[in-house]
């Protein structure tokens, strides 16, 4: 009578069993979590440089009927102290940003062929890259235009018997633009996520060629949802969305390449 004992298949050099992939993802959560903390620590103690950044597009779009010098409330004493922590775990999550990218990388990189995981450093350097562009474009170009055309409505016609003021909060201005430069951010990652959906071999550039007449329509969706209510801002958020997504048709092409020659060569 054969023992069951060794009927079982002995494991995969390399491979892990269930419990050590739920290890391996705790350490890595762990790094990030750290990462985070020290990045914001550091965050904080240029907390009023941070909040004079952050507060440009407002100042550069600020119209004021008397002259007044643009300027930001808060309602409660202790409302200035949190803007300061938002600001701080935002520079926090960009400071860790690298460290973070790294770590999913690592995660995820046993499943990926020898060749594909010799581009962690690329995939690291061009994912913080492609965030901070996109970042800086909203906070550069989108938010002071959409600011100004916004704020322009509170000049009334001369002679008007009353006048409109912007009485805008600090934390509720802190909570829009944090969650647009997020946003912004994240949009731009699509050449990345074309990527790995091309590189698992879930897509290729012919899915996305077809796509393509689709997406110009979902780009302005996400615009609208984004930016400020207005034409200008929406248009300068899509253009380069679509101008990203014609670069990820090239990336899938030279995947679904790639992904064709290692299946001949293992065949």
């Amino acid at each position: 009578m054969n023992d069951p004992k060794k009927a079982e298949p002995a494991p995969e050099p390399g491979t892990m069993t269930f419990f050590e992939h739920l290890e391996e993802l705790r350490t890595r959560l762990i790094r990030i979590a750290l990462a985070f903390v020290a990045g914001g620590v550091v965050a904080w103690w240029f907390k009023e440089d941070l909040l004079m950044w952050i507060a440009r597009p407002y100042v550069e779009g600020w119209h004021s009927p008397d002259g007044r010098q643009a300027g930001f409330y808060f309602p409660a004493p202790a409302t200035l102290f949190i803007a300061y922590i938002k600001l701080s775990l935002l520079g926090g999550g960009v400071l860790a940003l690298p460290i973070i990218l790294y770590q999913i990388w690592a995660f995820i990189a046993p499943g990926l062929y020898a060749q594909e995981k010799r581009i962690a450093i690329p995939f690291v350097i061009s994912s913080t890259g492609l965030f901070a562009a996109g970042a800086y474009f909203g906070w550069r170009l989108v938010f002071p235009v959409a600011f100004e055309y916004l704020l322009n409505f509170q000049e009334l016609p001369e002679g008007a018997p009353f006048r409109v003021e912007a009485n805008v909060m600090i934390d509720q201005y802190l909570e829009f633009i944090i969650q647009a430069l997020v946003a912004f951010g994240v949009v731009f990652e699509i050449p990345v996520v074309i990527f790995f959906l091309s590189a698992i071999g879930l897509i290729t550039h012919k899915h996305l060629i077809k796509f393509f007449r689709y997406f110009i329509v979902v780009a302005f969706v996400i615009s609208a949802i984004i930016t400020p209510p207005d034409p200008l801002s929406q248009i300068l958020l899509a253009t380069p969305l679509i101008l990203l997504y014609a670069l990820s048709i090239g990336i899938a092409f030279v995947m679904s390449k790639r992904r064709a020659k290692q299946v001949t060569e293992s065949a």
